[in-house]
């Protein structure tokens, strides 16, 4: 198990708030060192604001281009590879992503497309899918869309990417995991699915224990509040790390054959029912492209989005790094934003779509993003 990010929220008021950005990565900078010192491997540290439609208020779009420039320029200043702006809830400011993402390489941000108080915002989603078809043509392989994603019921305080944002006077962090490889220990030495389930908590309580041991202890150490962990099972690019792979332990066949839904049902009950602090989606992800074992499966076809969005129905966070054609029109985007929508308030659950468009390739040919995040497969159909 890795640390995949420690990330500390704030509220920015201005962007000129500079010295609060320093301390928070000075803070993220010294919590890494310290999980470091205990044996973890940390991925990154990353820092989420709140919605920037609330510090850039008032603004043109000019001005608003030009402060968000300003904070990556900071961000490059003390080495933050990772600085998420928050959603974006009105349609012009979200039709302005775009050129937020075309203008910067380190800033992510989301755009909400509904929630259980409100319902669907079928506006939102409608330009959302326009702004992810324009991104894919305007960034190299349509990778723009990594820093990017439409969001349904998303909470405050989620710790990945993009959709993370943050809502609070005081800073706090949380601690999103890299942690596959547990369920490939859970599930291999499991004979059935109750072992496999008590196996998973077993061993989910355990180290995720020790995590957050060490959190609070950094939490009373420098005053700054602890979130919790997002225990959502969270793969690596290796095949001892792939969710896809330990689905297969169990004997059911390969990912995406019967019987998928129901382990997907189990890992997330087991995730919900932790007794730790929770925050953010503590569920299931099953990134297409940052999973050996989805990757795999997905270039032999054993499943398809439609799978995907029944799988979110008993797990989470959506459709994560999925890979469609070049060519899909932004009128079939947006009926996959609001079928995610939709799910996410029938439920009452987060979700969120980051879909990556690859220009120029049809569904079955290979992606190429010659990325280290990224695994290569098989572009996927939306009907």
């Amino acid at each position: 198990m890795k640390i995949r990010t420690i990330t500390t929220g704030i509220s920015l008021k201005s962007p000129n708030e500079e010295g609060k950005i320093k301390q928070i990565a000075d803070f993220n900078q010294k919590a890494k060192t310290i999980f470091e010192e205990a044996g973890y491997e940390v991925q990154t540290t990353r820092i989420a604001t709140n919605s920037w439609e609330e510090y850039l208020k008032d603004l043109s779009d000019e001005e608003i281009l030009s402060a968000i420039q300003k904070i990556e320029q900071i961000c490059k200043s003390l080495d933050i590879s990772f600085f998420n702006i928050g959603y974006a809830v009105t349609p012009d400011k979200i039709k302005l992503i775009p050129e937020i993402n075309k203008t910067t390489s380190q800033i992510s941000c989301s755009a909400k497309i509904g929630d259980k108080e409100s319902g669907i915002n079928f506006e939102n989603a409608k330009i959302s899918a326009e702004v992810i078809k324009r991104i894919s043509e305007e960034t190299k392989n349509g990778y723009g869309n990594f820093r990017f994603c439409a969001s349904a019921n998303c909470k405050s305080g989620i710790p990945f990417f993009p959709t993370g944002f943050y809502e609070g006077e005081q800073p706090a962090f949380g601690i999103g995991l890299e942690c596959g490889d547990l369920a490939v220990k859970a599930f291999s030495k499991s004979n059935n699915l109750i072992d496999a389930k008590d196996n998973l908590k077993s061993i989910f309580e355990e180290e995720l224990q020790k995590v957050e041991n060490i959190a609070k202890q950094i939490s009373e150490k420098f005053n700054i509040k602890y979130n919790g962990i997002d225990a959502s099972l969270n793969p690596g690019l290796n095949e001892d790390e792939s969710i896809g792979f330990a689905y297969e332990k169990l004997g059911f066949g390969n990912f995406g054959s019967q019987g998928t839904l129901t382990i997907s049902g189990l890992i997330t009950s087991v995730l919900k029912n932790l007794s730790i602090n929770l925050c953010g989606y503590s569920g299931l992800m099953l990134p297409v492209c940052e999973d050996l074992g989805l990757a795999t499966r997905a270039n032999e076809g054993t499943y398809n989005i439609t799978n995907l969005l029944l799988y979110s129905a008993v797990c989470g966070c959506g459709l994560d790094v999925v890979p469609i054609p070049g060519n899909t029109s932004a009128e079939k985007i947006e009926a996959t934003l609001l079928d995610v929508a939709t799910l996410a308030i029938k439920l009452d659950k987060p979700l969120s779509a980051r879909l990556l468009v690859v220009p120029g390739k049809k569904a079955g040919e290979m992606t190429s993003f010659n990325s280290p995040y990224l695994v290569d497969c098989k572009i996927l159909a939306i009907n």
